[in-house]
C-alpha cells in the first residue's frame, strides 16, 4: 500500500493511493493536485534520527574521484531539512554548484538494536524517495561534509509515498532515475550500492538503538549537474513514487 501524509482544507491528516487518486481517512476521495503533500511520515513522539550515506555508489565516488569507502560514510541531518512533494527548495544566492542526489529512503519500523543481517527487513516499515540537496560551495571534503552541505532547510524533498514494506519484493534491484525540466540527468540501480540495506540495518543497530520513524537514506548514484531556480526536478525510484521538486532563489 501506498501511504501518504497531506494537508487538506487546513488539517494534516493521512491518506492513501486509490484509483489514482488520495483516500482520505474520512471516507472522501481528492485529486493528487487538491493536496498540500508533506513528508509522508507519522508525526512521532520523539525526534526522528535522520542518518544519511555519503559516496554509496562506487560510481558516484569515482565520478568525484574518491576511493570507493571501506566502511559506511554517514553524516545526519536535521529534522527541518525535510519537505514534502511538489514544494519548493531554495538556492542560496551567491552559490555555484547545487545539484539533486536521487536516494532510497529506509523507514524504521519497529526498535532495532544488535539486528543480524539476515534478520533486517523484519524492522523495515517501508520505504520512500529523498532527493537530498548538496551545495557544493560550502563542502570541505567528501568525506565530511559540513552542516550547511547536507542541513539546510528545505533541503531534502521526500515522498511522495511511504510504501509497505512487504509491497517492494527486492529493494536491492530498483531502478533509479532523475530528470531535470523533463531531460534525464541521473540513473542507477539499488542493486550498485556499496552497502546494502541489510547491512546498513546490521551496521546501524550495532552501536546505536534505531527506533521506529528513524530514516536511513542510501545515497546516490553519479550524474549530477547544477540546478537553478526555476528548475524542476524529479526523482524517481521503481515501485516507489516519483518525486516532483522546485528550486527556488532564495
Amino acid at each position: 500500500m501506498k501511504h501518504a501524509r497531506i494537508a487538506f482544507e487546513g488539517v494534516e491528516q493521512a491518506a492513501t493511493e486509490r484509483d489514482g487518486r488520495l483516500l482520505l481517512a474520512d471516507g472522501r476521495s481528492i485529486a493528487f493536485d487538491d493536496a498540500l503533500w508533506l513528508p509522508p511520515l507519522a508525526p512521532t513522539p520523539r525526534p526522528r534520527t535522520i542518518l544519511a550515506l555519503g559516496l554509496n555508489y562506487a560510481d558516484h565516488a569515482k565520478e568525484l574521484e574518491f576511493k570507493a569507502p571501506e566502511e559506511p560514510l554517514v553524516f545526519v541531518k536535521g529534522q527541518s531539512t525535510l519537505i514534502g512533494h511538489r514544494q519548493k527548495t531554495r538556492r542560496p544566492d551567491g552559490v555555484s554548484f547545487m545539484h539533486y542526489e536521487c536516494e532510497l529512503v529506509v523507514v524504521v519500523g519497529k526498535t532495532a538494536r544488535n539486528v543480524r543481517r539476515g534478520d533486517a527487513y523484519d524492522f523495515i516499515a517501508g520505504y520512500t524517495v529523498a532527493n537530498d540537496y548538496a551545495i557544493r560551495d560550502y563542502l570541505e571534503n567528501w568525506y565530511r561534509p559540513n552542516l550547511r552541505v547536507k542541513n539546510r532547510d528545505t533541503c531534502t524533498p521526500i515522498g511522495p509515498w511511504l510504501v509497505d514494506a512487504q509491497d517492494v519484493p527486492d529493494p536491492m534491484a530498483l531502478a533509479l532515475q532523475t530528470t531535470v525540466n523533463g531531460k534525464v540527468a541521473q540513473s542507477g540501480n539499488t542493486k550498485d550500492m556499496i552497502f546494502d540495506v541489510p547491512f546498513l540495518i546490521e551496521y546501524f543497530s550495532s552501536f546505536m538503538t534505531l527506533a521506529p520513524g528513524d530514516l536511513i537514506l542510501t545515497g546516490t548514484p553519479d550524474g549530477v549537474v547544477d540546478c537553478r531556480p526555476g528548475d524542476v526536478v524529479v526523482t524517481e525510484i521503481e515501485g516507489i513514487g516519483a518525486l516532483t521538486n522546485t528550486i527556488a532563489a532564495a
